[in-house]
Protein backbone atom coordinates (compact mmCIF):
# COMPACT_ATOMS: atom_id res chain seq x y z
CA UNK A 1 0.00 0.00 0.00
CA UNK A 2 2.66 2.36 0.94
CA UNK A 3 4.26 1.71 -2.19
CA UNK A 4 1.95 2.26 -4.44
CA UNK A 5 0.87 5.66 -2.25
CA UNK A 6 4.86 6.60 -3.02
CA UNK A 7 4.34 5.77 -6.95
CA UNK A 8 1.34 8.03 -7.23
CA UNK A 9 3.29 10.96 -5.69
CA UNK A 10 6.17 10.49 -7.84
CA UNK A 11 3.57 10.38 -10.78
CA UNK A 12 2.23 13.57 -9.46
CA UNK A 13 5.42 14.77 -8.54
CA UNK A 14 6.69 14.43 -12.48
CA UNK A 15 3.21 15.66 -13.84
CA UNK A 16 4.14 19.29 -11.77
CA UNK A 17 7.06 19.25 -13.04
CA UNK A 18 6.18 19.20 -16.90
CA UNK A 19 6.35 22.43 -18.25
CA UNK A 20 3.17 23.93 -20.17
CA UNK A 21 3.56 26.02 -23.35
CA UNK A 22 0.83 28.14 -24.83
CA UNK A 23 0.69 28.73 -28.22
CA UNK A 24 -1.33 31.48 -30.00
CA UNK A 25 -1.48 31.17 -33.80
CA UNK A 26 -3.82 34.28 -35.65
CA UNK A 27 -3.58 34.72 -39.48
CA UNK A 28 -2.52 38.28 -39.58
CA UNK A 29 -0.35 40.45 -42.09
CA UNK A 30 -1.28 38.42 -45.43
CA UNK A 31 1.56 35.81 -43.67
CA UNK A 32 -0.73 32.76 -45.16
CA UNK A 33 -0.56 29.17 -43.21
CA UNK A 34 3.33 29.14 -42.54
CA UNK A 35 3.15 30.22 -38.83
CA UNK A 36 0.45 27.70 -37.98
CA UNK A 37 2.84 25.27 -39.98
CA UNK A 38 5.91 26.64 -37.68
CA UNK A 39 4.24 26.19 -34.58
CA UNK A 40 3.08 22.42 -35.25
CA UNK A 41 6.38 21.80 -36.74
CA UNK A 42 8.29 23.34 -32.69
CA UNK A 43 5.21 21.29 -31.03
CA UNK A 44 5.79 18.31 -32.66
CA UNK A 45 9.52 18.62 -31.51
CA UNK A 46 8.39 19.46 -27.75
CA UNK A 47 5.89 17.50 -27.68
CA UNK A 48 7.89 14.68 -25.19
CA UNK A 49 9.01 17.70 -22.90
CA UNK A 50 6.45 19.68 -22.35
CA UNK A 51 2.48 19.98 -21.95
CA UNK A 52 1.91 22.21 -25.58
CA UNK A 53 -1.83 23.49 -25.82
CA UNK A 54 -2.87 25.95 -28.09
CA UNK A 55 -4.91 29.34 -28.00
CA UNK A 56 -7.73 29.51 -30.87
CA UNK A 57 -9.26 32.87 -31.71
CA UNK A 58 -11.68 33.71 -34.62
CA UNK A 59 -8.66 34.24 -36.76
CA UNK A 60 -6.48 31.02 -36.03
CA UNK A 61 -5.84 28.33 -37.97
CA UNK A 62 -7.36 24.31 -37.02
CA UNK A 63 -4.80 23.19 -34.15
CA UNK A 64 -3.08 20.38 -34.90
CA UNK A 65 -4.39 16.83 -34.32
CA UNK A 66 -3.37 15.58 -31.06
CA UNK A 67 -3.27 18.37 -29.21
CA UNK A 68 -5.63 20.52 -26.80
CA UNK A 69 -7.33 24.08 -27.37
CA UNK A 70 -8.76 26.48 -25.71
CA UNK A 71 -10.84 29.29 -27.49
CA UNK A 72 -10.29 32.56 -27.25
CA UNK A 73 -12.66 35.63 -28.26
CA UNK A 74 -10.78 39.17 -27.46
CA UNK A 75 -7.85 40.32 -26.15
CA UNK A 76 -9.82 40.31 -22.65
CA UNK A 77 -10.46 36.51 -23.01
CA UNK A 78 -6.82 36.22 -23.57
CA UNK A 79 -6.19 37.90 -20.62
CA UNK A 80 -8.27 35.78 -18.14
CA UNK A 81 -7.81 32.19 -19.96
CA UNK A 82 -4.15 32.98 -19.48
CA UNK A 83 -4.70 33.96 -15.56
CA UNK A 84 -6.23 30.50 -15.67
CA UNK A 85 -4.07 27.61 -17.69
CA UNK A 86 -0.82 29.80 -16.33
CA UNK A 87 1.83 28.75 -18.58
CA UNK A 88 5.04 28.94 -18.21
CA UNK A 89 5.78 30.83 -21.41
CA UNK A 90 3.51 32.38 -24.17
CA UNK A 91 4.55 31.06 -27.79
CA UNK A 92 2.74 34.08 -30.35
CA UNK A 93 2.34 34.48 -33.55
CA UNK A 94 -0.10 36.42 -34.15
CA UNK A 95 0.98 39.51 -36.09
CA UNK A 96 1.56 43.19 -34.98
CA UNK A 97 0.57 43.33 -31.34
CA UNK A 98 0.26 46.18 -29.36
CA UNK A 99 2.61 47.09 -26.06
CA UNK A 100 -0.28 47.97 -23.44
CA UNK A 101 -1.91 44.14 -23.97
CA UNK A 102 1.88 42.68 -23.84
CA UNK A 103 2.41 44.40 -20.96
CA UNK A 104 -0.79 42.86 -19.23
CA UNK A 105 0.30 39.63 -20.40
CA UNK A 106 3.99 40.45 -18.91
CA UNK A 107 1.55 40.01 -14.96
CA UNK A 108 0.42 36.95 -16.15
CA UNK A 109 3.58 34.89 -17.71
CA UNK A 110 6.67 34.41 -16.66
CA UNK A 111 8.13 34.11 -20.45
CA UNK A 112 6.76 35.39 -23.80
CA UNK A 113 7.94 34.56 -27.51
CA UNK A 114 7.22 36.58 -30.32
CA UNK A 115 7.36 35.71 -34.20
CA UNK A 116 7.65 38.49 -36.88
CA UNK A 117 5.98 40.98 -34.34
CA UNK A 118 5.86 44.45 -36.30
CA UNK A 119 4.08 45.99 -33.30
CA UNK A 120 5.04 47.80 -30.45
CA UNK A 121 3.74 44.91 -28.35
CA UNK A 122 7.45 43.33 -29.41
CA UNK A 123 9.27 45.37 -27.04
CA UNK A 124 7.41 44.02 -24.39
CA UNK A 125 7.87 40.45 -24.81
CA UNK A 126 11.51 38.74 -23.63
CA UNK A 127 12.57 37.22 -27.22
CA UNK A 128 11.28 38.34 -30.91
CA UNK A 129 12.13 36.01 -33.88
CA UNK A 130 11.72 38.29 -36.88
CA UNK A 131 12.11 36.18 -39.31
CA UNK A 132 10.82 38.47 -41.67
CA UNK A 133 12.42 41.62 -41.63
CA UNK A 134 12.70 44.96 -43.22
CA UNK A 135 15.42 47.29 -43.61
CA UNK A 136 16.30 50.14 -41.26
CA UNK A 137 18.79 52.44 -39.79
CA UNK A 138 17.27 52.31 -35.96
CA UNK A 139 18.76 50.29 -33.41
CA UNK A 140 17.20 47.17 -33.08
CA UNK A 141 15.93 46.25 -29.68
CA UNK A 142 18.98 43.42 -27.93
CA UNK A 143 16.02 40.96 -27.17
CA UNK A 144 14.94 40.59 -31.39
CA UNK A 145 16.86 38.06 -32.86
CA UNK A 146 16.48 39.16 -36.70
CA UNK A 147 17.14 37.55 -40.00
CA UNK A 148 17.44 33.72 -41.52
CA UNK A 149 18.53 31.47 -39.08
CA UNK A 150 15.08 31.42 -37.32
CA UNK A 151 13.49 30.54 -40.34
CA UNK A 152 12.25 26.15 -39.75
CA UNK A 153 11.78 24.69 -43.48
CA UNK A 154 9.36 21.70 -42.85
CA UNK A 155 10.61 17.63 -43.98
CA UNK A 156 8.63 17.99 -47.75
CA UNK A 157 11.07 21.42 -48.41
CA UNK A 158 13.90 19.78 -46.81
CA UNK A 159 13.67 16.51 -48.88
CA UNK A 160 14.56 19.10 -51.53
CA UNK A 161 17.51 20.82 -50.48
CA UNK A 162 20.02 22.54 -52.37
CA UNK A 163 18.27 20.89 -55.29
CA UNK A 164 19.46 23.23 -57.69
CA UNK A 165 23.12 22.56 -57.46
CA UNK A 166 22.25 18.80 -58.49
CA UNK A 167 20.67 19.65 -61.46
CA UNK A 168 23.52 19.96 -64.44
CA UNK A 169 20.97 21.80 -66.85
CA UNK A 170 17.71 22.77 -67.51
CA UNK A 171 14.31 20.83 -68.50
CA UNK A 172 14.10 20.42 -72.24
CA UNK A 173 10.86 22.56 -71.38
CA UNK A 174 12.02 25.11 -68.82
CA UNK A 175 9.61 24.81 -66.63
CA UNK A 176 7.80 27.61 -64.71
CA UNK A 177 5.87 27.39 -60.98
CA UNK A 178 3.59 30.32 -60.05
CA UNK A 179 2.48 30.28 -56.40
CA UNK A 180 1.23 33.43 -54.91
CA UNK A 181 0.17 31.45 -51.02
CA UNK A 182 -3.00 30.56 -49.46
CA UNK A 183 -5.12 33.48 -50.50
CA UNK A 184 -3.29 35.52 -52.87
CA UNK A 185 -5.65 38.73 -51.80
CA UNK A 186 -4.27 40.37 -55.11
CA UNK A 187 -4.77 37.42 -57.50
CA UNK A 188 -1.52 37.87 -59.01
CA UNK A 189 -2.41 34.33 -60.21
CA UNK A 190 -4.77 35.69 -62.49
CA UNK A 191 -2.32 38.92 -63.53
CA UNK A 192 0.73 36.39 -64.10
CA UNK A 193 -0.98 34.14 -66.15
CA UNK A 194 -2.58 37.15 -68.30
CA UNK A 195 1.09 37.92 -69.09
CA UNK A 196 2.61 34.65 -69.57
CA UNK A 197 0.03 34.24 -72.66
CA UNK A 198 1.74 36.81 -74.49
CA UNK A 199 4.80 34.72 -74.05
CA UNK A 200 5.94 32.87 -77.48
CA UNK A 201 8.59 30.81 -76.36
CA UNK A 202 8.18 27.15 -75.68
CA UNK A 203 7.12 27.04 -71.56
CA UNK A 204 5.66 24.56 -69.51
CA UNK A 205 3.83 26.49 -66.74
CA UNK A 206 1.80 25.20 -63.52
CA UNK A 207 0.04 27.35 -61.78
CA UNK A 208 -0.05 26.29 -57.62
CA UNK A 209 -3.10 27.82 -56.00
CA UNK A 210 -3.59 27.86 -52.27
CA UNK A 211 -5.91 26.31 -49.11
CA UNK A 212 -7.92 29.73 -49.02
CA UNK A 213 -7.54 31.18 -53.16
CA UNK A 214 -11.01 33.18 -53.19
CA UNK A 215 -10.78 34.09 -56.93
CA UNK A 216 -12.95 32.69 -60.03
CA UNK A 217 -11.01 29.32 -60.85
CA UNK A 218 -12.72 28.74 -63.96
CA UNK A 219 -11.03 31.90 -65.57
CA UNK A 220 -7.79 30.70 -64.39
CA UNK A 221 -8.85 27.59 -66.37
CA UNK A 222 -10.26 29.15 -68.94
CA UNK A 223 -6.90 31.03 -69.73
CA UNK A 224 -4.68 27.97 -69.31
CA UNK A 225 -6.82 26.10 -72.00
CA UNK A 226 -5.27 28.79 -74.79
CA UNK A 227 -1.65 27.97 -73.67
CA UNK A 228 0.46 24.88 -74.53
CA UNK A 229 1.58 23.05 -71.57
CA UNK A 230 0.01 24.78 -68.81
CA UNK A 231 -1.93 23.49 -66.00
CA UNK A 232 -3.94 24.57 -63.01
CA UNK A 233 -3.61 23.05 -59.19
CA UNK A 234 -5.67 23.47 -56.95
CA UNK A 235 -5.13 22.47 -53.24
CA UNK A 236 -4.03 19.90 -52.32
CA UNK A 237 -1.01 19.60 -54.27
CA UNK A 238 2.26 18.46 -53.87
CA UNK A 239 3.85 22.10 -53.22
CA UNK A 240 8.05 20.97 -52.38
CA UNK A 241 7.52 18.29 -54.93
CA UNK A 242 6.42 20.92 -57.72
CA UNK A 243 8.49 23.41 -56.52
CA UNK A 244 10.97 21.41 -57.01
CA UNK A 245 11.05 20.43 -60.56
CA UNK A 246 10.99 24.39 -61.74
CA UNK A 247 13.41 25.97 -63.43
CA UNK A 248 11.91 29.41 -62.34
CA UNK A 249 9.48 30.37 -59.80
CA UNK A 250 7.25 33.22 -59.58
CA UNK A 251 6.10 33.66 -56.34
CA UNK A 252 5.13 36.45 -53.65
CA UNK A 253 7.81 37.85 -51.00
CA UNK A 254 6.85 36.86 -47.73
CA UNK A 255 7.84 33.37 -46.76
CA UNK A 256 7.63 31.60 -49.87
CA UNK A 257 11.33 32.80 -50.68
CA UNK A 258 12.84 31.25 -48.05
CA UNK A 259 11.46 28.33 -48.74
CA UNK A 260 12.63 28.55 -52.66
CA UNK A 261 16.44 29.46 -51.23
CA UNK A 262 16.17 26.21 -49.36
CA UNK A 263 15.95 24.19 -52.58
CA UNK A 264 17.93 26.81 -54.76
CA UNK A 265 16.00 27.87 -57.32
CA UNK A 266 15.99 30.76 -59.99
CA UNK A 267 13.03 33.16 -58.34
CA UNK A 268 11.30 36.27 -58.92
CA UNK A 269 9.55 38.11 -56.31
CA UNK A 270 6.01 40.57 -56.87
CA UNK A 271 4.73 41.84 -53.42
CA UNK A 272 1.39 41.05 -53.05
CA UNK A 273 1.07 44.49 -50.34
CA UNK A 274 2.67 47.58 -49.06
CA UNK A 275 3.55 45.15 -46.15
CA UNK A 276 5.37 42.74 -48.00
CA UNK A 277 7.21 45.26 -50.64
CA UNK A 278 9.37 46.16 -47.53
CA UNK A 279 10.54 42.78 -46.87
CA UNK A 280 14.24 42.96 -47.01
CA UNK A 281 15.11 39.33 -47.57
CA UNK A 282 14.49 38.53 -51.42
CA UNK A 283 16.49 40.65 -53.28
CA UNK A 284 19.09 40.46 -55.51
CA UNK A 285 21.88 40.10 -53.14
CA UNK A 286 20.24 36.50 -52.13
CA UNK A 287 19.55 35.42 -55.59
CA UNK A 288 15.73 36.87 -56.23
CA UNK A 289 14.73 39.43 -59.33
CA UNK A 290 12.76 41.58 -56.98
CA UNK A 291 9.77 43.40 -59.18
CA UNK A 292 8.12 45.47 -56.31
CA UNK A 293 4.29 45.27 -56.20
CA UNK A 294 2.70 42.91 -58.60
CA UNK A 295 -0.54 45.66 -58.79
CA UNK A 296 1.74 47.88 -61.01
CA UNK A 297 4.07 45.48 -62.82
CA UNK A 298 4.48 46.07 -66.16
CA UNK A 299 4.43 43.05 -69.02
CA UNK A 300 7.42 43.98 -70.54
CA UNK A 301 9.27 43.78 -66.76
CA UNK A 302 7.72 40.16 -65.79
CA UNK A 303 8.89 38.59 -68.70
CA UNK A 304 11.65 40.10 -69.84
CA UNK A 305 12.58 38.88 -65.70
CA UNK A 306 11.31 35.25 -65.89
CA UNK A 307 13.32 34.75 -69.36
CA UNK A 308 16.49 36.13 -67.51
CA UNK A 309 17.71 32.47 -66.01
CA UNK A 310 16.21 30.79 -68.40
CA UNK A 311 18.29 32.78 -71.77
CA UNK A 312 21.35 32.82 -68.81
CA UNK A 313 23.01 29.92 -67.56
CA UNK A 314 25.72 32.54 -65.99
CA UNK A 315 22.86 34.25 -64.17
CA UNK A 316 21.13 31.09 -63.40
CA UNK A 317 23.90 29.70 -61.39
CA UNK A 318 24.58 32.48 -59.88
CA UNK A 319 21.31 33.10 -58.42
CA UNK A 320 21.16 29.53 -56.99
CA UNK A 321 24.51 29.79 -55.68
CA UNK A 322 23.77 32.91 -53.72
CA UNK A 323 20.53 31.27 -52.32
CA UNK A 324 22.19 28.12 -51.17
CA UNK A 325 25.04 29.93 -49.45
CA UNK A 326 22.43 31.01 -46.86
CA UNK A 327 22.34 27.58 -45.46
CA UNK A 328 18.56 28.25 -44.83
CA UNK A 329 16.33 25.56 -43.24
CA UNK A 330 17.59 24.64 -40.10
CA UNK A 331 16.29 27.00 -37.74
CA UNK A 332 14.29 24.49 -35.72
CA UNK A 333 17.28 23.58 -33.47
CA UNK A 334 17.68 26.99 -32.39
CA UNK A 335 14.19 28.09 -31.72
CA UNK A 336 13.34 25.08 -29.56
CA UNK A 337 16.76 25.38 -27.46
CA UNK A 338 15.56 29.17 -27.34
CA UNK A 339 12.18 27.69 -25.78
CA UNK A 340 13.94 25.28 -23.65
CA UNK A 341 15.74 27.61 -21.90
CA UNK A 342 13.37 30.42 -21.18
CA UNK A 343 11.20 27.98 -20.22
CA UNK A 344 14.16 26.85 -17.82
CA UNK A 345 14.96 29.86 -16.91
CA UNK A 346 12.30 33.05 -16.65
CA UNK A 347 12.51 36.29 -16.60
CA UNK A 348 9.49 36.55 -13.77
CA UNK A 349 8.54 34.31 -11.29
CA UNK A 350 4.97 33.32 -9.55
CA UNK A 351 4.74 34.59 -6.27
CA UNK A 352 1.87 33.86 -3.74
CA UNK A 353 -0.13 36.90 -3.02
CA UNK A 354 -1.49 37.96 0.21
CA UNK A 355 -4.66 36.08 -1.09
CA UNK A 356 -2.88 33.01 -1.40
CA UNK A 357 -3.31 33.43 -5.21
CA UNK A 358 -0.26 32.84 -7.74
CA UNK A 359 0.73 37.01 -8.85
CA UNK A 360 3.95 36.95 -11.26
CA UNK A 361 6.62 39.28 -10.06
CA UNK A 362 9.73 40.84 -12.05
CA UNK A 363 13.10 39.20 -11.07
CA UNK A 364 15.77 41.60 -10.76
Amino acid sequence: MKDLMLQERVITIVGHEKKKIAIYISRSDGKGTYPARRAAMIAQTLTTEMDILFLRGEDSPPTPAGYKEIEVGNSHSLLRILTDIKPDLLLRDSGSTVEEEVEKIRGIVPSIIHFDDFGDGGKSADLVFQTLYTETNDPVPEHYVVGLDSFIADEEILSYKQIGLRKQEQNPLPHLVISFGDEDDGNLSYRALRHMLQLQIPLKVTVLLGENYAHDISTLRMMALGRRNTSILEYPHNFAEVCASADVILCASGYMPYEVAVMGIPCVVLAQNDFEAELAFPKEQHGFIHLGLGRKVKQSSLLNAIMEPLLHEPLRKKAIARQTALGLGDGRDAVCEAIRYFVEYPKRSRLLDRSGKEASNMIH
